[in-house]
């Protein structure tokens, strides 16, 4: 059994190696800022309620897609959907949930 050659690492690099070992100085390897955290909990936790009302109220939400101003052009072997005014709609919501997110906080 052949050993993995390290000879793909850059060796002068001073994360990788240096004096203190292989992954170098821990303080010197880049961190996740609290503030990313609490952008991607906040995301994760909007597509969960988008998640749970799609699930229990999907049959009552036919009319996205479907809204006056949306193209649909179905023919024997095409359909083309551009839902135009469903995603200026969309795009106004998650507008104001943002301005909404940074109000309160």
């Amino acid at each position: 059994m052949s050993e993995f050659p390290l000879s793909f690492i850059n060796t002068n690099h001073p994360i990788l190696l240096n004096e203190k070992g292989i992954f170098g100085n821990r303080s010197e390897i880049p961190t996740m800022e609290k503030e990313t955290g609490k952008l991607i909990m906040f995301i994760g936790a909007w597509m969960t309620l988008a998640g749970l009302i799609w699930y229990f109220a999907g049959d009552r939400l036919r009319w996205i897609g479907r809204l006056p101003g949306d193209i649909r052009v179905e023919r024997e072997n095409v359909r083309f959907y551009f839902p135009i005014t469903t995603m200026l709609l969309l795009s106004l919501i998650i507008n104001l949930l943002i301005r909404l997110y940074r109000l309160i906080r």
